[in-house]
């Protein structure tokens, strides 16, 4: 798991578990619908995990990110710009936050800058991160955006 991934799961993993009644209940109907009686030919088993995926896609869509990302400053105690600052969202979220785990998502984002600037290689983290969100169901403010 990338570091990426490991931040979207913070996020969106907070989200899931607050609502698990919604994600748990449709995995469960697509396992009974279809029926051995009715066709047993092969077809069905295809059927079942095309089922499975979209009902994952949308439990992770329009994951509001900013409500999440506020408590975990809260619980963390500590004074944190998670808005601003990709090293405070990365604790925040309880990630290490050393340079190099940043110099490793700078790597999965594509970052072709100089590494060695760090000042510049996170700004460019930050909004490529708050991007990626976006496009993985993550709400994002229109101003974090840009």
């Amino acid at each position: 798991m990338g570091i990426f991934d490991k931040i979207k799961h913070a996020i969106f993993g907070e989200a899931k578990a607050a609502e698990p009644v919604a994600s748990g209940a449709p995995k469960a109907p697509p396992a009974p619908a279809p029926v051995s009686p009715s066709a047993a030919p092969s077809p069905a088993p295809t059927a079942s995990p095309a089922q499975s995926k979209p009902a994952t896609a949308p439990a992770a869509a329009n994951v509001d990110i900013v409500p999440i990302l506020d408590a975990a400053v809260k619980k963390s105690g500590q004074k944190l710009d998670w808005r601003h600052s990709i090293v405070d969202l990365m604790k925040a979220v309880g990630m290490d936050a050393s340079m190099a785990e940043r110099k490793e998502l700078a790597s999965e984002l594509g970052y072709t800058g100089d590494t060695g600037d760090s000042a510049k290689m996170n700004m460019w983290l930050h909004k490529a991160l708050m991007k990626r969100l976006s496009e993985n169901g993550g709400k994002v403010p229109a101003d974090l955006l840009d």
